[in-house]
């Protein structure tokens, strides 16, 4: 699909609809024929060479009624289509396998049994993961329109990753003095003020009141 190219099914047990690999088929085993009765070394390299010097000169530069009593290779360059040439890395990638996961609240998935980080701004979502079923040291995952981006396998233990920093406003800040001692000042100070207003003096009684008490 990433290449606008259809995938065609032929029906079963209908060669009418497959005919030019029938006759390429034929064609092969035209060719195995031949190279049983060849008397050279048969090694796998050997015979790849011999089955390209095959196909040049047995099909390819062979005349096909089909098309006109002329060669694939003059049909090929005669057809006015324009040949239309992808990026290397687009081709490669239309040709990676695409599974679908959802992240975890940790920002995380998993996939073959493996923790990959994919980040906190996914948590929830369904995200298109990408990747080579030969190497999946690294993951591509896709959401949306989102810019591509890769996962690496969550590392826990003594080689963990080093851990990001909080946020400012979780951060601890440190105080400058304490709280506890001040509101103790604090109710000191009212505990005097009242103990101050109530105390009698007795040396005012003693001026006001005569000698005795």
């Amino acid at each position: 699909a990433k290449l606008g190219v259809r995938l065609l099914f032929a029906k079963p047990y209908s060669p009418e609809g497959t005919g030019k690999i029938e006759r390429f088929n034929q064609n092969i085993d035209r060719f195995l024929d031949e190279y049983k009765v060849d008397k050279m070394p048969k090694t796998l390299e050997q015979m790849n060479d011999r089955f390209w010097v095959w196909l040049e000169e047995c099909y390819q530069n062979k005349s096909h009624s089909a098309l006109g009593n002329k060669t694939p290779v003059e049909a090929y360059h005669l057809d006015p289509k324009p040949l239309k040439y992808l990026p290397v890395d687009v081709v490669a990638n239309a040709f990676l396998h695409s599974e679908s996961r959802r992240v975890d609240k940790s920002g995380c998935i998993s996939f073959g049994s493996v923790k990959y980080e994919v980040g906190l701004a996914y948590v929830g979502r369904m995200v298109d993961v990408i990747f080579d079923p030969n190497n999946t040291e690294t993951l591509t995952v896709e959401y949306q329109d989102d810019p591509p981006l890769i996962a690496t396998k969550l590392l826990i233990g003594e080689k963990v990753s080093e851990r990001p920093p909080l946020p400012e406003y979780l951060t601890a800040i440190k105080p400058s003095e304490s709280r506890l001692l001040e509101a103790a000042k604090r109710e000191n100070d009212k505990r005097k003020e009242k103990t101050s207003a109530t105390a009698i003096s007795f040396r005012n009684m003693r001026n006001g009141g005569g000698g005795n008490v």
